[in-house]
């Protein structure tokens, strides 16, 4: 099953997602990470040299597949890149910017819908000329493409209106953790954070798309040592709300 029926499903089974008056939501839910070793760079393809300052892209022709594994990482060095969805000649509907402080202990990890179309990934190293990653794209294999779906039927997720913040602390036994971000068709303009310490943030990721439920936002942070702490903010203004859904692995 794609993952925009996946959501739909969800949607329809919880008509008050996006009421303030809902049930107050586990902060967590643990997960069997079966898939943990896919997000080995070796395991999702050829992986390319990207130095700072340029760009590559990837095209990804199949209308029958929707789901794009990305992962960035580095010898080490911190890494800042964009990463976009093409479709078409002249349109990007999702942007994120990724930002880690180590890009050995803490790859960018990330999944990415086409919206069943045809459609490019491209990747710029936004960081300075000296500081290179390395960066491969493919699409998901079915395991990994189902754990969207899978956290969305596993935790109640958090409403989070437009300017709020949420965070989730994990002690030193979590070593991953998902998070997902969604909207109800609307905008989905957030922020996601890994912390180690007061605002010392080790992990950041910021996406804009016009439409958070075809284009949610899904990563995993490798948690390494105590003192983790995830942080959502919502971006947008107080009329464009998202859900939070973060597990650890």
């Amino acid at each position: 099953m794609k993952f925009v029926s996946g959501l739909l499903v969800a949607l329809a089974a919880s008509a008050n997602g996006f009421s303030l008056n809902a049930a107050a939501p586990r902060a967590t839910v643990s997960l069997n990470s079966a898939v943990a070793s896919e997000w080995d760079m070796a395991s999702v393809g050829r992986s390319v040299r990207i130095e700072g300052q340029s760009r590559e892209h990837w095209e990804f022709p199949d209308p029958n597949q929707e789901i794009v594994q990305v992962v960035v990482d580095s010898n080490g060095r911190p890494v800042e890149s964009l990463i976009e969805l093409w479709i078409g000649p002249d349109w990007t509907p999702m942007k994120v910017k990724a930002y880690t402080e180590d890009g050995l202990m803490r790859p960018i990890q990330t999944l990415i819908g086409t919206r069943n179309k045809a459609a490019a990934i491209d990747i710029n190293n936004t960081g300075p000329g000296d500081f290179p990653l390395n960066a491969a794209a493919s699409y998901a294999k079915p395991g990994l493409a189902a754990q969207r779906a899978d956290l969305l039927t596993a935790n109640q997720g958090r409403y989070i209106e437009g300017g709020a913040v949420h965070s989730v602390n994990f002690d030193a036994s979590v070593d991953q953790v998902q998070v997902l971000l969604y909207t109800d068709t609307r905008q989905l303009n957030a922020q996601v954070e890994l912390l180690n310490g007061p605002n010392n943030f080790k992990q950041k990721f910021e996406v804009f798309t016009n439409n958070g439920l075809l284009n949610s936002l899904y990563v995993v942070f490798n948690t390494p040592g105590s003192g983790n702490v995830v942080r959502v903010t919502n971006l947008a203004p107080l009329e464009f709300p998202c859900k939070a859904f973060i597990a650890s692995a």
